[in-house]
């Protein structure tokens, strides 16, 4: 295993069907204009309540990607 510098970022997801959803969107979109994304950490989690019913899921991650080995 070699050593890694890692960039740290924070990405907010949203879904209207899960947590997990969310996350995995989060990710996905984030992947569009990131490369080497390595790992995420949930921090947060929180949600949009409209008439009694769980409309939205939010997650708040920070997403880890190895910097580019330029040398």
């Amino acid at each position: 295993m070699s050593d890694h510098t890692y960039r740290v970022i924070e990405v907010v997801g949203s879904s209207t069907s899960s947590i997990e959803d969310a996350i995995k969107g989060a990710v996905a979109d984030a992947a569009k204009t990131l490369r080497h994304i390595r790992w995420f950490e949930v921090v947060e989690t929180r949600g949009h309540v409209e008439n009694d019913q769980v409309q939205h899921f939010q997650v708040t991650l920070k997403l880890g990607f190895t910097l580019d080995d330029r040398g």
